[in-house]
């Protein structure tokens, strides 16, 4: 069996508990971000902002192919010992979305949600994930393969049904206690929203803290392009798409989806 397709290279461009309720990311309000985006925008360089582009659904429904983001490389950066009284530095929190270098391949960025901090204790039973032994509400999620996988669907208590990447090894070989992957300090669990399509950290493990570029901050365009015109480096592919933006611009833009903000989804669990 194959890995689920998701190249992930960004372009420049994660008993029941009652639900919890969401609530907003206290450091930054809606006007706070907006502000924010604005002094990115007229201001950023690429040491505080970079564009990138979603080639793959893994994110899906919540980041659809064709966004095209400005990620905060701020929010997540080192702090030093003065800037961090004045700058909005921060850690990766629970249901953060966040983008950082593909730890097998560090050339490929990758985009997926923050599922486990340093301490917590994951595993998936049915499709359903369990952090530090409460479910988790994850109204983001979406499941779209009808067909079910033991190592997908059941983590890490199922042998794994292909070959995994060498972190991931790694991982359920010295991660695991009592059926369930235990993160180690400086590292991240991370999964995919299209959770039956994502390459995630089920197959190649851990994000490292020194990977993590930053987050989203908004969708500053959406074009409903295929993964091929968006992942490809081919002259022939790009030539073709920059034909379909010619022709097609206005009516596959995703007007709706422009100057969206993005947030993580944050929980009292």
């Amino acid at each position: 069996m194959k890995p689920p397709s998701d190249r992930g290279k960004v372009a420049v461009a994660e008993p029941a508990a009652v639900p919890a309720t969401v609530q907003t990311d206290p450091p930054r309000g809606t006007i706070a971000e907006w502000a924010i985006t604005i002094l990115l925008l007229l201001f950023g360089t690429t040491t505080l902002v970079q564009a990138f582009v979603i080639p793959t659904g893994s994110m899906e429904d919540t980041l659809l192919i064709g966004d095209h983001l400005l990620v905060d490389k701020l929010a997540y950066a080192p702090s030093g010992s003065v800037s961090k009284y004045i700058l909005p530095y921060e850690e990766p929190r629970h249901g953060d979305i966040i983008v950082f270098r593909y730890p097998v391949d560090i050339s490929q960025t990758f985009v997926k949600r923050t599922i486990g901090v340093p301490g917590d204790h994951i595993k998936i039973i049915n499709q359903q994930v369990y952090r530090n032994g409460v479910k988790l509400n994850e109204p983001y999620v979406y499941h779209k393969n009808p067909y079910p996988d033991s190592f997908r669907d059941n983590f890490p208590s199922s042998e794994p049904n292909l070959m995994l990447s060498d972190p991931a090894r790694e991982m359920l070989a010295n991660n695991v206690v009592n059926g369930e992957v235990v993160v180690p300090p400086n590292s991240f669990f991370a999964m995919g929203d299209n959770r039956d399509n994502s390459l995630d950290s089920r197959y190649w493990g851990f994000v490292p803290r020194e990977n993590i570029i930053g987050k989203p901050l908004i969708i500053y365009w959406s074009y409903d392009a295929n993964t091929e015109s968006l992942a490809s480096s081919s002259v022939h592919t790009l030539v073709q798409h920059f034909i379909d933006l010619g022709e097609h611009f206005f009516t596959k833009t995703r007007w709706n989806r422009t100057f969206r903000l993005i947030h993580g989804y944050h929980s009292d669990n």
